[in-house]
């Protein structure tokens, strides 16, 4: 009941800070055509600094290393495995933009800009969760960067090494790896920039969702089976089929809830904003995120209870 009530406050939470974004775009404070530079400092800027900033806040140990290892290798498991399936069982379909934002929203969750939110409110007590947030962001854009860019435009130039390597993600954590293996912090002044532009990351998120949301039918939201469908796999069987994958490995159990955890976030804010970088089915990746989002005040807290009760 615990982890019920800590991410049923901690989403309503964030929910709320997609109302400022919606306010401003349809007062046109903001205009529509603005929200993808929105979607770039985003990528570009504050994800990299969530990651720098995710590593400094855990202490090395070659335990947590090796945890970290096995949360990034699962998650790239199991990701990767979804989206070839989605791929195969869609490719006929695949003339239409709106199969191929499901097909890579079928994998993606929200691990760290809602994830890590969630960790650290359920684990106060132990910031190297945040390292988890960090490995499993990690190979969600590894695959972002090539496969799912891929899938969305139908253009196989984005599965590349230099796609995989050169990429906002993979820089950011050229840069912390070093530090966190060390055992090196950030100065303060440079730590509090980035930790500043790191935690920008989840409203600036919700407020991207907010803006899009304004531009959108809201009937658009609420009609389509696909929309539907895409949301309950990735918000129910995805962590359930993770579960069982993860449930019974000789690892520490805070472990396995987190890596559970982010198993459950809802389908990523990052299907949205490759959608709006890449310039192809944003109103279809808007309205799964944004209705995705809203599901997972009910779908996050109820699978984090059935999780505590497991022995």
């Amino acid at each position: 009941m615990q982890y019920f009530l800590i991410t049923l406050m901690s989403v309503g939470i964030m929910l709320l800070y997609a109302v400022p974004g919606f306010v401003c775009v349809k007062t046109r404070l903001v205009k529509a055509e603005s929200i993808s530079s929105f979607a770039a400092i985003l990528m570009y800027v504050c994800q990299p600094c969530l990651t720098v900033y995710s590593l400094d806040q855990a202490d090395y140990t070659p335990s947590l290393l090796a945890d970290m290892g096995i949360v990034f290798a699962l998650s790239v498991l199991l990701q990767a495995a979804v989206l070839g399936v989605m791929f195969a069982l869609l490719r006929r379909k695949s003339d239409d933009v709106r199969y191929r934002v499901a097909n890579v929203a079928f994998a993606f969750g929200n691990c760290a800009f809602m994830g890590l939110p969630l960790l650290q409110a359920i684990y106060p007590d132990r910031p190297e969760v945040a390292a988890f947030s960090v490995a499993y962001l990690l190979g969600m854009n590894l695959m972002g960067w090539t496969v799912g860019s891929a899938i969305i435009t139908r253009n196989k130039r984005y599965i590349s090494l230099r796609k995989a390597l050169i990429n906002p993600a993979t820089i950011a954590l050229i840069v912390a790896l070093p530090l966190f293996l060390t055992g090196t912090k950030l100065p303060g002044v440079l730590g509090d920039a980035v930790a500043l532009l790191g935690r920008m990351t989840t409203p600036l998120c919700m407020l991207i969702m907010g803006m899009r949301l304004a531009t959108v039918p809201i009937k658009g939201l609420f009609t389509s089976k696909l929309q539907y469908a895409t949301i309950a796999f990735k918000q129910i069987a995805f962590p359930l089929i993770g579960l069982l994958l993860v449930w019974f490995l000789p690892i520490e159990r805070y472990v396995r809830e987190a890596l559970f955890i982010m198993f459950c976030t809802p389908v990523a804010s990052v299907v949205l904003n490759f959608a709006e970088l890449l310039g192809e089915g944003q109103e279809t990746a808007a309205n799964m995120v944004l209705l995705g989002t809203s599901a997972s005040v009910v779908t996050i807290p109820l699978l984090t209870m059935l999780v505590s009760a497991l022995p």
